[in-house]
């Protein structure tokens, strides 16, 4: 070999290369994202960015300075406990027994490395490969992905759609086979905000009792409810020995999206499991993250309250200025979450919308398909903002697009 093929054998730096002996499901992986939409906003300048599922309110000090003390006190090593620290965990026990009114004993508790986490470790536990996931659309991009990701096949429930999303049970229900080893919906929902009663719930967990397969219910958005301090959750009803786990965050509403921190509520017996699975994956959280979780659960009452009212503001402007908007379809309002989520007249796919928005009003919204192909019609926008700067984007929209 010469010298010169020799060189023109060697990869180039930088260069993107396939590879044979990846797994299919990681090799069809991609990131869904806005990226073109963001690339064109940076060209733009001047653009209110409502597309992504996070506040612009930084993280509280009271939480931030609990993280600070502990780092000055040596907290940088290894939680030997990996279902997290001990009066994190406590804590948590604590919250959730007084928030749904009975008792969750801290064996039923696991910490993770963020609510994504938590999720993909529930996951992970239940599926193998041919197995399915029947999950409630439509649904946050990382549900069908994680599913895919793990092997399984993400099979999804689209709710009806006529003045508001509705679910069919028995329509969801029947999506289900011997091979569906769970059944996830987020409540509230992320996009829609649609909020599953205490009956569906209910619904839910009788036909678990009688099939066998799991409900994973993602109640990230829980406390983010305007009917009540929380949600309908499924830890309300469902004992120990119930096949349920109830996905959460410290994300949004205790303002900590960048701390990655989250938790299982799950039966006491599959506990040991998720503390092997955690040692395997990650070994843990890191300690100074879960202390400034420990103080948000203790003291973050106040600040939980502060972010509601701050969505529900948002929300009801919203209402008021997008239906000023020419052929706007708005669903009725949520009773939680933190988005809006609409449609215009006539427009089968929102990408185009999306772009007209940017381009004319200079505001940034998530397009539907990101959600699934029953909302590929439907704009979300993330109402968890500056009041005025929502205003303002409103107001944008509205002139832009009379």
């Amino acid at each position: 070999m010469t010298a010169q093929s020799s060189d023109s054998a060697k990869p180039v730096l930088g260069a993107r290369h396939a590879f044979d002996g990846i797994r299919a499901q990681i090799r069809d992986l991609h990131t869904e994202n806005i990226a073109a939409l963001a690339m064109r906003a940076r060209e733009l300048g001047g653009v209110i960015p409502l597309w992504y599922g996070e506040g612009d309110m930084v993280t509280p000090a009271f939480i931030r300075e609990a993280a600070k003390q502990a780092l000055d006190e040596g907290m940088t090593f290894y939680i030997p406990n990996m279902r997290g620290y001990g009066p994190l965990n406590e804590a948590l026990s604590d919250y959730q027994s007084r928030l749904h009114g009975r008792p969750i004993p801290i064996e039923r508790t696991t910490v993770a490395p963020s609510g994504m986490q938590a999720l993909y470790m529930a996951l992970e536990m239940l599926v193998d490969v041919g197995t399915n996931v029947v999950y409630v659309a439509p649904q946050w991009p990382n549900i069908h992905n994680a599913i895919h990701l793990i092997g399984g096949e993400p099979r999804p429930h689209f709710l009806d759609f006529d003045t508001d999303f509705r679910l069919d049970l028995d329509k969801l229900f029947a999506r289900c086979d011997a091979r569906t080893r769970a059944i996830f919906l987020s409540t509230p929902s992320n996009p829609t905000g649609w909020t599953a009663t205490r009956e569906e719930m209910q619904a839910l967990l009788d036909f678990s009792r009688r099939t066998g397969i799991w409900i994973i219910s993602d109640e990230v958005y829980g406390r983010l409810y305007f009917d009540g301090p929380v949600a309908p959750s499924i830890l309300q009803i469902a004992e120990d020995n119930d096949r349920v786990i109830s996905i959460n965050s410290f994300s949004k509403a205790w303002a900590m999206t960048g701390w990655r921190i989250g938790w299982l509520t799950h039966p006491s017996g599959v506990a040991d499991q998720l503390a092997a699975m955690t040692q395997y994956i990650n070994s843990g959280t890191p300690g100074m993250v879960q202390a400034a979780a420990l103080a948000a659960i203790r003291d973050g009452e106040p600040l939980i309250e502060e972010i509601r009212g701050k969505v529900k503001a948002g929300l009801d402007l919203a209402y008021d200025k997008l239906p000023q908007i020419p052929g706007m379809i708005l669903p009725e309002k949520p009773r939680g979450g933190m988005y809006a989520f609409f449609a215009l007249e006539g427009e089968a796919d929102a990408r185009a919308a999306c772009a007209r928005i940017l381009e004319k009003a200079r505001v940034g919204l998530a397009p539907g398909y990101l959600f699934g192909d029953s909302s590929r019609a439907f704009l979300r926008m993330c109402v968890f903002r500056d009041i005025e700067q929502v205003r303002t984007a409103l107001d944008r929209m509205v002139d832009a697009m009379k």
